[in-house]
């Protein structure tokens, strides 16, 4: 399952980045007309993957420049005054996170499972909590597809806990599936 699994992303991946082409091209115009030439265009950040293996994460810039050096590290919410006007329409409709379908091709992360979490968000997970490390994390997954931003924190660990017990390629498919009406309503993103 684990090999199909590797070969539905390898194959999905390749396809849609071939399919979200004229939305990346966008997606930079968007950014460079906003901040002008010159500026990053990528956001860059260490994330854990699977079985604590540390990977680097691309996304679309959709923050100020320095927006964490200026104000730290924090969790974005609704009215967020460090997202640009561009970066509320690539996160309304997850178009920041289309780099990150590279890492599912190189294999450090998955079209499905939990999302990668931060170093010093693992520092502080308990044994259960752990459990999300086992498989690879995913761009997108149940939690993203039952609430997102909009869930607390225990509500998003039982349902990845619940994905990494029950995993399967129709489980998969049926997020998939969720995930496009979910960037269509672009509910929970901020």
């Amino acid at each position: 399952y684990r090999l199909l699994k590797r070969a539905f992303d390898v194959f999905l991946g390749i396809v849609l980045l071939i399919l979200t082409l004229p939305l990346t091209v966008l997606a930079i115009l968007g950014i460079v007309i906003e901040d002008g030439i010159g500026k990053p265009i990528f956001y860059r950040q260490t994330r854990v993957g699977r079985h604590g293996r540390i990977i680097r994460l691309y996304k679309f810039r959709s923050m100020r420049i320095n927006a964490e050096r200026d104000t730290g590290p924090r969790w974005s919410t609704a009215g967020d005054d460090r997202i640009t006007r561009t970066g509320k329409i690539l996160r309304r409709f997850r178009i920041d996170e289309l780099p990150q379908i590279f890492n599912v091709v190189k294999g450090q992360m998955s079209l499905v499972g939990p999302r990668p979490p931060l170093k010093s968000e693992v520092d502080t997970y308990e044994d259960d909590a752990m459990r999300r490390l086992r498989v690879r994390p995913g761009m997108t997954g149940l939690w993203q597809v039952s609430g997102r931003s909009d869930l607390s924190w225990e509500d998003s660990l039982r349902l990845d806990l619940w994905y990494v017990d029950n995993w399967s390629l129709a489980l998969d498919a049926q997020i998939l599936v969720r995930t496009v009406k979910a960037v269509v309503r672009g509910t929970g993103a901020y």
